[in-house]
Order: structure tokens, then sequence, then C-alpha cells
């Protein structure tokens, strides 16, 4: 083995990643390791295209658009297309994530504002019930 390329336990410890998560990210066509009988080798490329699949994930972008975005890689236009494309989606996610973030942030203050509530019922109960004993 060259250190152009990894084993399946390499690419596992760098990063953090089991063999189940390298093979189905292989069976989506997301990763192209070579094969050399049972041994996967994953080469350069595959290494970055794992370092973008696992940051797209983190930002909650579908497996099928990871896809569709590497593959962009390859249209040969010094990856105009595919920075572009890359670019859009991430735009178009941060805004999805910025709004989940707002209704998150509301409920959080409704609920919040439940509790005071509810614990305010709670004492007047409690002295209610103590001034009754």
């Amino acid at each position: 083995m060259t250190n152009e390329t990894m084993t399946i336990r390499q690419m596992c410890d760098a990063f953090d990643v089991t063999p189940r998560t390298l093979r189905f990210y292989e069976s989506k066509e997301l990763l192209f390791p070579i094969r050399e009988g049972q041994k996967r080798l994953f080469t350069r490329r595959d290494r970055a295209r794992l370092k973008l699949i696992l940051r797209g994930k983190r930002f909650g972008i579908s497996l099928e658009e990871l896809r569709q975005l590497l593959d962009l890689y390859d249209i040969g236009d010094q990856q105009h297309t595919q920075v572009q494309a890359s670019y859009d989606v991430g735009v178009k996610r941060l805004a999805e994530m910025e709004s989940q973030r707002d209704a998150l942030t509301e409920a959080i203050n409704d609920l919040k504002a439940q509790l005071k509530w509810g614990a305010e019922m709670i004492a007047s109960m409690r002295a209610t019930r103590n001034a009754a004993e």
C-alpha cells in the first residue's frame, strides 16, 4: 500500500466512521474505492469526497444532493459548476437552518412561559392547601 491509498481501517480511524458507513457510501455511489478481492483501498479522491460527505451530512444535506454535487466535479470546468451549485445549496440550507432555529427559539420561549405559569399554579395551590390546614 502506498500513502496514496488507505485501507478501510485507516479510513475509519482517520474520519471516525465505521466500516459499515464506508460500505454504505460506496453502495450509494458516493465513494469508489479500488477493490482488490475483498480489500478496499481508498484514494485521495475518496478521502476528499468523504470529508465533503461528512460536512454535508452535518449541515443536513441529503445524500442524493451530495452525490449530485460530487458528480459535478467531473464536468471539466475547473469545478466552477460544482462550487456554484454547492454554494447555492449552502445558502438554501442556511436559510432552512435559521428558520428551524427561530421556530425552536419560539417554542423554547413558549415552553418557558408555560413552565413559569405551571410553577405559579403549583405554588398557589400549595399556599391554598397550607392555609386550609
